[in-house]
């Protein structure tokens, strides 16, 4: 086809963010529990928390990329969501998706799944909409797959997501784009219902497929790589009939291991350097859908000018595209893990060895008045009483202040506070509705936190010399929220500290998970 960059609009990367869970469970945790190890070239993984799943990972790393890009969600009017481990099967997830990050209601969205190609099929889709429409579109990949717990798939299984802003014009041209299928039954695949990853193990099917695959969408680039390995004919012309040839800096090549990439660096046209400069599998795992999308932030954060992204899915099919990068892309990636797990944690924050809920107890709400509360837990909207000018949250009925009914501005709060008072919920003391992510999860701290409601205080001031936070002490307008917390164990939170705010899973309740926002130690 047609190079992108050659036609009347060019596409390009206007700014990019990508996400990985805390948790690590690395090849000697498994070779200790199982004698073996069987994902070649990783060390580590990474472990999604209990109250973390495709979607919240999809939200941190959109929020990264809308903030790289300086923009917000009511910039985009288009939004594809892509991953192979939905947390539920049939249901619009981009809807939801859509409002955690702020788009218009009327945006367009897009869902993509059923293959590791999804992201850059995503992506694929974006190029396309923009290109007919202008404006811009946010592509969001995160994946989780699991395998059965001793097989190769599950050992290198890791998490993560990668967003990208995609519009007419940015740092990033995508100058050239190709696919390719060709039928590959019974390379990996999942069956309706189940929950892990699975594939024949016919090992030189498998790669075959990959193989033709892979080269097959290279070689239908117009832009061929100029690297190492590329073909040539006798005049020393690029081959596959390319018209162009381009050394390039990086490659992100689908990664189901840390092996199987560099075993087509012949058929992609680029040395095994080139693609180790993009991995990201070794130290966090076989992203599905996101392995693609996670390596090529990489490398757009690294500043490679010159990118080949090439992903993979079962079945089999392939994409492949060609990025020039200025060198200067807003980026903004949070990969690091400094939480590492024995085995038996890996399994517990899985949800592979805990029991069920408690019977009996537990506060129920139903999902309509949980849907009520969805501007505050999503998008932490408050009120301004337009009688004395007091913030509520949530802003309705009538005016705590001053007991006025006389309605409230509506605003978003920044998302930053200050804890006020905390304890922990230990084993047992949760309501039952939380019960089976606590036994996941463990211990959790339980706060009462007060969130800024302008640009928030200097994280510098600890407050009175009797440890009043500052926010309290200087006449800094807050409001105060219950909150749990998250991403770190609960004697990280104490009364003073600096929290923000990020979307998790709360609990499931009637096989409808309710998402809202936590809180986490500041990072800044």
């Amino acid at each position: 086809m047609a190079a992108p960059g050659t036609a009347d609009t060019s596409i390009a990367i206007e700014a990019a963010g990508a996400y990985a869970p805390r948790f690590r469970i690395t090849a000697d945790a498994f070779r200790e529990a199982w004698g073996q190890f069987q994902a070649a070239g990783v060390s580590e993984t990474a472990v999604p928390a209990a109250d973390e799943d495709a979607l919240t990972m999809g939200y941190e790393a959109a929020t990264r990329a809308l903030g790289a890009g300086d923009l917000d969600g009511t910039d985009v009017s288009w939004l594809g969501f892509a991953t192979t481990t939905p947390p539920i099967e049939e249901g619009d997830l981009t809807a939801r998706l859509g409002t955690m990050v702020g788009l218009p209601d009327d945006a367009t969205r897009q869902f993509f799944g059923g293959s590791t190609r999804a992201g850059t099929r995503a992506l694929w889709a974006a190029m396309d909409a923009v290109a007919a429409g202008g404006g811009r579109a946010l592509v969001v990949a995160a994946d989780a797959p699991q395998g059965e717990p001793d097989d190769a798939i599950d050992h290198a299984a890791g998490a993560g997501a990668a967003a990208f802003v995609v519009a007419a014009d940015g740092p990033a041209a995508i100058v050239d784009r190709a696919e390719y299928a060709a039928p590959y039954p019974g390379t990996r695949f999942r069956e309706r219902g189940a929950e892990t990853t699975d594939g024949l193990g016919v090992t030189t099917y498998d790669r075959q497929a990959f193989r033709e695959t892979v080269g097959g969408a290279v070689d239908g680039l117009e832009i061929a790589s100029g690297g190492d390995d590329a073909a040539a004919d006798a005049d020393g012309d690029a081959a596959s009939g390319a018209e162009t040839a381009t050394t390039y800096a990086a490659a992100a090549i689908q990664a189901p291991d840390g092996k199987l990439p560099y075993r087509v660096a012949d058929a992609a046209g680029v040395s095994t350097d080139t693609i180790q400069t993009a991995a990201t599998v070794h130290d966090l795992g076989d992203l599905g859908a996101a392995s693609v999308p996670v390596s090529l932030a990489s490398a757009l954060a690294d500043g490679h000018e010159s990118i080949l992204a090439v992903s993979h899915g079962s079945g089999a099919g392939a994409d492949a595209l060609a990025i020039d990068a200025d060198g200067d892309v807003p980026t903004e990636l949070a990969l690091a893990g400094d939480d590492p797990l024995s085995y038996a944690e890996y399994l517990r924050q899985r949800g592979v060895v805990t029991s069920g809920p408690p019977s009996g107890g537990g506060a129920y709400v139903s999902v309509p008045t949980w849907r009520r509360s969805i501007p505050q837990r999503y998008r932490l909207e408050a009120g301004r009483c337009r009688e004395c000018g007091a913030v509520s949250f949530p802003p309705s009925g009538a005016c705590r202040d001053c007991g006025a009914r006389a309605g409230y501005d509506r605003f978003e709060l920044p998302g930053t506070g200050t804890v006020e008072a905390v304890t922990t919920i230990s084993q047992g003391g949760a309501p039952p509705e939380f019960a089976e992510e606590q036994a996941r999860s463990g211990d959790y701290a339980a706060a009462i936190v007060a969130l800024d409601v302008g640009d928030g205080v200097d994280p510098g001031d600890g407050g009175d010399a009797n440890g009043t936070p500052a926010s309290a002490t200087d006449g800094f307008e807050t409001v105060s929220v219950p909150a749990m917390g998250t991403e770190a164990e609960p004697g990280a939170f104490t009364v003073g500290d600096r929290v923000e705010t990020t979307i998790r899973r709360i609990y499931t309740q009637e096989g409808v998970t309710r998402y809202g926002f936590k809180v986490r130690p500041a990072t800044e």
